[in-house]
């Protein structure tokens, strides 16, 4: 009986499969042998003018106090003990790119172009330097820096950051802490922390950056979460509610009766109770201008009302942030 001519092809194709196969194994492994070259990174035509990379120790060789300072950094042990590729094996030109314009006539003023400096009397563009610290600290806390209220008024890092020595005990910081840092730029909220009733900031249990991210978030005030409610609510939390009975501008914003970072009235109040109560509920048909009319306050001629004591409105309507009492339609329960 005579076979099939396609079934006498079928040792040769078995044949031809497993040749092809070997010859790929071959292939493969042979690339995987070759050794592997560190080549530095080339820099972009336009970075300090196509320079090139020289290496630390010609840095060094010159910049010696600015190497007894750097040594002490997070920067300078992340990069000299565990860098993490072949940019941060480069150190000092890892930020203020290749050098070897500058070694043409290091001792020129005029000559500070062939770095990337990161100070205003430098001249380099706070966007260059801005471009090469996110070309490392992308992404993370750092997604919205864009935009950021401080991006926006041309701010670099180096503004607020010393990366050259550690002057702060984390962040690299130009202070020695976060909130000295902060109070650079924001005298008011400075002044603010120092009156009678404030957050404990100035006491060390808080800092700037529990409640703001100064290096962009969703809201304009560079609060970490999406609403000032929803930062206080952070530590706060029975203040959150849902409530069976809610108090509208309690609700609507914490700041409509309290600021954020001190006053003088108790409880960073805005205002003193119960004038603070008074903006909103001083009609003449109420309760409200009866019980605290002029003749009624401490100083005001007359007997001093009771109900102007101690909390004041909150004598009476003690849940005052909200109730879940079925009777506490008027926050009294």
């Amino acid at each position: 009986m005579k076979s099939h001519p396609i079934l006498s092809l079928i040792p040769t194709f078995r044949f031809g499969m497993v040749a092809a196969s070997a010859a790929a194994c071959m292939l493969v492994t042979s690339i995987l042998a070759k050794p592997k070259v560190a080549v530095a990174p080339t820099p972009p035509a336009a970075l300090n003018g196509g320079a090139e990379y020289v290496g630390e120790a010609v840095c060094i060789a010159c910049h010696a106090p600015q190497n007894n300072q750097f040594t002490h950094t997070v920067h300078a042990k992340a990069f000299r003990l565990n860098p993490r590729n072949e940019k941060e094996k480069l150190s000092c030109e890892a930020c203020h790119g290749p050098g070897s314009n500058h070694l043409k006539d290091p001792a020129n003023p005029a000559n500070r172009v062939s770095l990337v400096g990161f100070t205003k009397s430098w001249g380099t563009p706070v966007a260059q330097q801005t471009a090469m610290c996110l070309s490392c600290h992308q992404g993370g806390q750092h997604t919205f820096w864009e935009g950021s209220v401080h991006a926006t008024n041309n701010l670099s890092c180096s503004d607020c950051h010393n990366p050259m020595a550690k002057v702060s005990t984390t962040g690299l910081l130009k202070k020695q802490g976060i909130n000295e840092t902060c109070y650079s730029c924001h005298q008011q909220q400075r002044s603010e922390f120092a009156k009678r009733s404030h957050m404990p900031l100035p006491e060390g249990k808080l800092s700037c950056v529990d409640c703001h991210n100064p290096h962009g978030s969703t809201s304009k005030t560079l609060l970490k979460m999406d609403s000032v409610n929803e930062t206080c609510y952070g530590c706060h939390t029975e203040k959150r509610g849902p409530f069976l009975w809610e108090h509208a501008p309690v609700k609507e914003n914490c700041m409509s009766c309290h600021n954020a970072h001190g006053s003088n009235h108790e409880k960073l109040l805005q205002v003193a109770r119960p004038f603070l109560c008074q903006q909103c509920h001083a009609n003449a048909a109420g309760h409200q201008s009866v019980l605290f009319n002029a003749s009624q306050i401490i100083g005001g001629g007359g007997t001093p009302n009771a109900r102007m004591l101690g909390r004041s409105c909150q004598n009476c309507h003690s849940q005052i942030h909200g109730s879940n009492h079925p009777g506490g339609a008027r926050f009294q329960r």
